[in-house]
């Protein structure tokens, strides 16, 4: 069976529009987590991106008032992608993409933009994203909660492992918006600071939008940076319709499932970037997952704290700093980590600091008791 690698990316962040520009903020320890207010006056924490700025950019590639905001910058960083990558799209390339709840913006009563309201429907964002960029075949929408972004990591790797394409571009990306934000209000989940994964100080969850888009291949020469996907799993907990399992079963049969698709032990691990949404059910969740593996000795952090929570492009985001930091051998800080809020000791990365790194573990959890892990290693 053929390998397959991410051999390229691109992130538009409001930390930046383009990968490097992200790792670069973190190594320096930035956040772009910022007091905002709500329509109704009232004050929250998020990592928002530049509305302005991605029409001017837009407008070099297309016309600004024919897409909604997140199509507009799901095809300028997929466009991005082709450029960097020199990329030609054949009738042997696929298109993922994943979002947790798409166009949702284009719902609201008072939305600026003018035109089809279908386009709310998942399938719809497909076929614009589709019919820009010319593929050859139909989008697959991928919308499994915050578990999204990494899940459509794990289906390239089985398209192109059954020789339906040889590769694939997986686009991730979600809005902040009114219906997100008093969504996650009524569960009384959302921080009244910025968050903090793991942390006994932690409140909450801090919502953020970010877009991140791959090429997946089963032909490494692509690029001299790129990143085998080596074992990759998904389990629902079937636990509640926002909670996790208590005993973290979901995540724990995931991250199994992972390692003995990729045939290595607990122990050739270098380094987990967690899913850490700073919620006391989610992080307690994680910890027991990872205690009943014996990964408690493993370098962990979670990004939330420099992002926020970008629900369907966490995964995805997250993946591509964590080839960043497998390439210059480097762990990140989590960000707004204190003192150790969960019961059993992961062994949450403090500060930053240099490391030989082999192998990372992604993992992401969401509602509804969905869990995917993927294992990646250096090529």
């Amino acid at each position: 069976m053929r390998g397959v690698y991410i051999t390229d990316h691109h992130i538009i962040s409001s930390l930046g529009f383009d990968s490097a520009t992200n790792f670069k903020n973190l190594v320096e320890n930035k956040s772009g987590i910022k007091k905002h207010k709500r329509e109704n006056g009232q004050s929250y924490y998020s990592s928002l991106i530049d509305k302005v700025k991605i029409d001017k950019e837009f407008a070099a590639i297309g016309n600004i008032e024919d897409y909604s905001r997140l199509e507009k910058m799901m095809i300028l960083s997929i466009f991005y992608l082709l450029k960097e990558s020199d990329f030609k799209i054949s009738d042997r390339t696929g298109l993922l993409i994943s979002t947790t709840k798409g166009n949702i913006d284009l719902l609201a009563i008072d939305s600026n933009y003018k035109k089809d309201k279908k386009r709310a429907y998942l399938s719809e964002l497909g076929k614009q994203i589709q019919n820009f960029f010319n593929f050859k075949n139909e989008a697959i929408v991928l919308s499994n909660a915050c578990v999204s972004g990494i899940l459509a990591v794990s289906v390239a790797d089985r398209l192109i492992k059954s020789e339906m394409y040889d590769d694939v571009i997986i686009i991730s990306g979600d809005l902040v918006t009114e219906f997100i934000l008093s969504g996650f209000t009524s569960f009384q989940a959302i921080s009244d600071q910025p968050c903090k994964p793991f942390s006994k100080n932690r409140s909450g969850i801090t919502i953020g939008e970010a877009i991140a888009s791959v090429l997946v291949s089963y032909d490494k020469s692509k690029s001299k940076r790129a990143v085998q996907i080596i074992g990759s799993g998904s389990c629902n907990d079937a636990n509640h319709i926002s909670g996790p399992s208590r005993t973290g079963e979901g995540l724990f049969l995931s991250i199994q499932s992972a390692l003995q698709e990729a045939d290595i032990a607990v122990d050739e691990i270098d380094y987990i970037s967690a899913h850490g949404t700073a919620t006391n059910f989610n992080d307690e969740m994680e910890s027991i997952a990872f205690s009943r593996l014996k990964m408690l000795d493993i370098p962990l952090n979670s990004l939330k704290g420099y992002y926020g929570h970008t629900l369907g492009a966490s995964g995805l985001l997250e993946t591509i700093i964590g080839m960043e930091s497998l390439h210059e051998n480097l762990l990140i800080a989590s960000k707004g980590f204190d003192e150790l809020g969960v019961t059993h000791p992961v062994k949450v990365i403090k500060k930053n600091r240099e490391k030989k790194i082999d192998i990372f573990l992604k993992t992401a959890s969401g509602f509804g008791g969905s869990n995917t892990a993927v294992i990646f290693k250096k090529v």
